[in-house]
Parts: structure tokens; C-alpha cells; sequence
């Protein structure tokens, strides 16, 4: 695995150092620390760290609302830790960048543990959404292929491979991929009401 920067959000002094020597004594790094949500956020998105572990319970915004603001929108993955077992909580927490909920007293083996396993889920989820993405995007790009065929095939009245011959000499005059040509092709036709 590798060498992760990890950010610590936790309002116990006692518990944020014994929480930043374990990352170190694990070979990561402590990317920053804070100790109340307001700031939290901020440092955050500046630092962008691999991964993000944060209590719940903080003063300022608490925990989750930290998770919800800072890490969401960048898929940061994140691990919640609390001092208490609460089933709403859970639920609460249940957001797609959190990877790990923890109990506290938090132990150098559990939170090895916890990071290694949240870090291998979140590449997982990332991998997943990456190969989603563009299988999305290899279905609107064939739509558009086929579609810009059907308009050629209108507009020139020639069967659909004579209209696939011409698509695929346009990209290869133009030096571009066809589903951009087949894009042209179908905003120009919309433009002159096609």
C-alpha cells in the first residue's frame, strides 16, 4: 500500500497525538490536524489529503457535516470515529466517502486495520465508478455514432455503411476521434433544424 497523507480532525489532545503517532509509526503521514470543524473544513480543502479521519463529535460543525463538505465533493475517503455506539449514527454517517467507523479507545492495531481496509474499499469504489463512467460514455459516444449515420444517411441518401465510410473519412481528414465528428455532425444539424 501506499505511503498515505492522512488528515486528523479530533478535539481530545490526548487522543489527536496518540492518533498521529500511530499514522507515522505506520509509515504514513499526518497531512494536518485540527481540532474543531469550522477550521476542519478549510484546512481540508487545502490540503487534500488521502484520506481524512474525523470524530464525530467536535465543536464548531460536527464531524459529519465536516465529512459532508470537505470530503465529498473530492471523494476523499474517510473514516468517522466516535466514542459511543449509536445505530442512527451509523446511518448518518452511511455517505459515499466514508469508508471505516471506529470505536474509541482507538488502538495502533485497529486503526492499521481500519486504514488499510477503508484505503482498499475506497479504490475499489473508485476503480468501479471510473470503469462505470466510461461505459456511460462509450454508450452516448456509439448513441452519437450511430445517430450522426442516420443523419448522413438522410441528408446524402446512402445506406448506413456508405454512411459509416464517410463518418470515419471526416475523422480521419480532421485527425479526430469519430464520436467528435459524429457530435459535429449532429449539433450542426440541430443548428439548421434537422
Amino acid at each position: 500500500m501506499k505511503k498515505l497523507r492522512i488528515f486528523v480532525v479530533e478535539d481530545e489532545a490526548i487522543i489527536l497525538r496518540s492518533i498521529c503517532l500511530f499514522i507515522e509509526a505506520m509509515g504514513n503521514e499526518v497531512a494536518g490536524k485540527a481540532v474543531e470543524g469550522l477550521s476542519a473544513v478549510d484546512r481540508i480543502r487545502k490540503t487534500v489529503p488521502d484520506m481524512v479521519l474525523v470524530d464525530i463529535n467536535i465543536p464548531g460543525k460536527d464531524g459529519l457535516t465536516v465529512v459532508r463538505e470537505a470530503c465529498l465533493e473530492k471523494m476523499i475517503p474517510t473514516i468517522v470515529i466516535t466514542g459511543y455506539f449509536d445505530d442512527d449514527l451509523i446511518v448518518k454517517a452511511n455517505c459515499q466517502c466514508v469508508f471505516g467507523y471506529m470505536m474509541k479507545p482507538v488502538t495502533r492495531e485497529a486503526l492499521a486495520a481500519g486504514i488499510n481496509i477503508a484505503w482498499s474499499r475506497a479504490e475499489a469504489y473508485i476503480e468501479e465508478c471510473q470503469r462505470a463512467e466510461k461505459s456511460e460514455m462509450a454508450l452516448k459516444n456509439r448513441k452519437d455514432i450511430e445517430r450522426a449515420k442516420g443523419i448522413l444517411m438522410d441528408e446524402f441518401g446512402v445506406k448506413e455503411s456508405e454512411a459509416m465510410k464517410r463518418l470515419q473519412n471526416m475523422a480521419k481528414k480532421r485527425r479526430e476521434k469519430i464520436e467528435i465528428v459524429a457530435q459535429e455532425i449532429i449539433s450542426a444539424n440541430n443548428k439548421f433544424g434537422g
